[in-house]
């Protein structure tokens, strides 16, 4: 820095400087610091901070940042966060206060913002950036025009500026490299971005503390944006769906009416409100209706009902195991347990995990039995078996269906969660619902009905359908109700030649039928 430079910054803003600094990995403390809230006079005067999803959002931001520790030299793994959602909830408004607090804690950063169409990119996405930016407590540090926001001193290389996402002006994204601070992309409404202008931008998250933002509404049901937040690539993303009716922002009369005149189901409602893609093609197994349908049912059960454990294993590393409860019709009163892709590497923990699930008591009752994909999960079975533990059984997906109208085990585990869902409750998590209505089917040359492989919703963009699978295991085989006369509370291993045995991998008996 020239002595020049030097003079130029005041006292006060050195102390303002080593304040903004405290908010390196802090970006909900920046943005309450920075702007004037609840200030009389200041627009902000009748808000006390960020909404609930943006505070959510800017907190699991910072311990990212705290997690990859960038010291300065060795770049560190790209930070990349989506968010679908309905309209008005506040997405260029946080685009904005991303924009503010990465330029005032990192210097030297440079950054691209982006948006589908070049009228949004100006009017809305920028026009909220030059807005806040207004409003900032540090807003004379920076030069702000029609089309960059940098550092007054640094202008050359300590800036950001808009750029159009036309094929054409790919390269543009290419080369924003900060090898000592951070390179950032932000795409809003990023469903309407194409393919390429994401592919060139990959090249810039490789120095430093690179991050990567998508905001938008899922008006597509393909491309990067579907594919991150619901599909095939959806794990190495944090990304969140936010219904519009979550936000204290939104107009709620108007999306009442909505609602109203299109119906809760519609697509219109469904990309507008609840930030989900459109429907599915024709050739969709389970339809949304009646997974939305199950959403809104009150879980019920009977007292004999017995608790049914399904675990779908990860297969690789971007995969998941969940492990899912069923009692009846009930699906939802016991959350799921989750276990990333990177967790499930060692099969002894997760036999463990299992382990402990079922011998915990839920409101009353342990589970009964646990139905276990065997593709990955044969170990896992095996260990729980020398445990004492018979009441675990190894399902094979691609085995012979119990009923010859369906080509294997999974064609017949989804068909029973299909009626099921006609009078079940589930709970209202996207993912859930992703997983449900992402199945395509067909029928074979014998009749049989086929539903879609992993592999094959891979190759169409989509995920690995864990939590719709680990559901549908609990429907692998009937299980008897338990005794009239008393719920049964534990497996204990030493009654279970009293109870007539759980049989062996190649066919449960007693309780089992």
């Amino acid at each position: 820095m020239t002595p020049t430079q030097l003079t130029a910054i005041s006292s006060i803003d050195l102390k303002l400087a080593r304040q903004i600094r405290k908010y390196y990995a802090d970006p909900f403390g920046f943005v309450n610091f920075a702007f004037p809230w609840g200030e009389p006079g200041s627009p902000l005067a009748s808000y006390t901070g960020p909404d609930v999803w943006q505070a959510e959002f800017l907190r699991d931001l910072g311990r990212q940042v705290r997690e990859r520790g960038f010291g300065g030299q060795q770049p560190v793994q790209a930070i990349r966060m989506a968010v679908s959602s309905g309209h008005g909830i506040g997405k260029s408004t946080l685009v904005a206060w991303l924009v503010l607090w990465i330029m005032s804690t990192r210097p030297h950063a440079r950054g691209t913002i982006t948006a589908n169409t070049l009228k949004q990119l100006e009017t809305k996405t920028w026009a909220q950036i030059r807005r806040w930016a207004k409003l900032a407590i540090n807003e004379h540090w920076f030069t702000v025009t029609a089309r960059s926001l940098a550092y007054r001193l640094y202008p050359e290389t300590w800036a950001c500026s808009i750029q159009t996402c036309r094929v054409e002006n790919s390269e543009a994204f290419a080369g924003r490299h900060a090898a000592d601070s951070t390179s950032f992309y932000i795409f809003d409404e990023a469903s309407g971005v194409p393919d390429q202008i994401f592919e060139v931008a990959e090249g810039g998250l490789t120095d430093g503390e690179p991050m990567i933002f998508l905001f938008g509404n899922p008006t597509q049901n393909s491309g990067k944006f579907h594919r991150v937040v619901f599909g095939a690539e959806r794990d190495r993303w944090n990304s969140r769906t936010i219904d519009s009716r979550q936000s204290s922002l939104t107009n709620k009369r108007q999306i009442a009416d909505w609602i109203e005149d299109f119906g809760e189901d519609s697509d219109f409602v469904r990309v507008r409100v609840r930030g989900l893609a459109p429907r599915a093609s024709d050739l969709q197994y389970i339809d949304s209706a009646r997974v939305a349908a199950a959403q809104k049912r009150q879980p019920h059960h009977l007292p004999n009902d017995p608790l049914i454990v399904g675990m779908d294993v990860a297969r690789g590393g971007s995969d998941a195991t969940e492990i899912r409860f069923r009692r009846g019709t009930d699906a939802l009163s016991i959350p799921p347990v989750r276990i990333s892709g990177e967790e499930s590497r060692d099969s002894m923990k997760l036999a463990a995990k299992l382990v402990q699930v079922l011998t915990t008591t839920y409101d009353g009752i342990r589970p009964t039995i646990a139905f276990v994909d065997a593709g990955m999960g044969g170990a896992i079975v095996d260990r729980c078996r020398q445990l004492g533990y018979s009441n675990v059984i190894e399902i094979n997906f691609g085995s012979k269906a119990r009923d010859l109208h369906y080509a294997n085990m999974r064609s017949y585990m989804w068909s029973r969660l299909r009626d099921w869902l006609e009078h079940g409750a589930i709970d209202n998590s996207p993912q859930l619902e992703i997983d449900l209505t992402g199945p395509q089917y067909h029928h074979n040359r014998h009749d049989q009905l086929v539903l879609e492989s992993k592999q094959d919703m891979k190759q169409r963009g989509l995920d690995s359908p864990d939590s719709g699978d680990a559901l549908a295991l609990t429907f692998a085989q009937p299980v008897d109700p338990l005794p009239d006369s008393e719920e049964r509370q534990a497996f204990d291993p030493e009654e279970e030649e009293e109870y007539g045995g759980w049989g062996s991998r190649s066919g449960p008996t007693g309780w089992m039928r």
